[in-house]
């Protein structure tokens, strides 16, 4: 005959992977979450879930920079994606998260608080970044107006703190302040003034080329408006 201690253990351990079964399951909202979980995972992709269950989305994570934990929006490496898209394409994203992509407006709000990290290398295999302690992007009702300030120098310069407060700019959603459209005179899509300091989502070309004026993959403050970057990364994470 069983004691009743050795009865409630043989439940216990009947009901144990049932209780694993039921327990809620967390899903990662960024790569921050997915860092937290495990500090040893490398930099790659990863899928995460921005507003939800049914949000799932492949981004890739850096998990090396400063820290590691960023969450990679926009990415430029080799050309192979176009770039020159119209406004639901930037809306919805578009790209494969192991190569050049860009994800979603819609999967970067959440309720956390961004800090943003813009990476750069030149084609002679220098780098250089820009930091900013505080991103965030309205809604698309308020045409994903952009918010960015607390600018720290990684050797690129400051090419977006005077553009906090613009609307993104299409093609075919011209929301700049200039007479003309930016994004169809520069050939990309942004948060265009009157007109660009940065030009990310630009046309990639091959670092120094003047034949059409400032429609390559451009950081004016650290290469003029006629260089076009090798690689160009886009990045955020959450503010300890």
């Amino acid at each position: 005959e069983l004691s009743r201690s050795t009865l409630l253990a043989v439940v216990v351990l009947l009901l144990a992977p049932l209780a694993s079964h039921c327990a809620p399951l967390v899903l990662p909202l960024d790569c921050s979450d997915i860092y937290n979980h495990d500090q040893s995972r490398p930099s790659g992709v990863y899928t995460i879930y921005p507003i939800g269950a049914t949000s799932a989305v492949q981004v890739y994570c850096d998990m090396n920079s400063e820290g590691g934990r960023w969450t990679v929006f926009q990415r430029r490496m080799d050309g192979s994606v176009n770039f020159y898209r119209p406004w639901d394409h930037y809306k919805f994203g578009f790209g494969t998260a192991a190569g050049e992509y860009w994800l979603g407006e819609g999967s970067k709000h959440t309720r956390k608080r961004y800090e943003l990290r813009v990476d750069m290398e030149d084609f002679s295999g220098t780098r250089a970044f820009a930091r900013y302690s505080s991103f965030s992007i309205d809604s698309e009702s308020e045409g994903y107006r952009l918010h960015v300030s607390g600018f720290s120098n990684g050797g690129a310069g400051d090419a977006l703190s005077h553009i906090s407060g613009q609307k993104f700019s299409t093609f075919d959603r011209d929301q700049d302040t200039w007479d003309n459209n930016c994004a169809r005179s520069f050939l990309g899509a942004f948060w265009y003034s009157n007109c660009h300091s940065a030009n990310p989502n630009g046309v990639y070309r091959w670092g120094a080329d003047g034949a059409l004026y400032a429609v390559g993959v451009s950081w004016a403050p650290w290469k003029g408006h006629d260089y076009s970057m090798k690689t160009f990364s886009m990045k955020i994470r959450p503010v300890q």
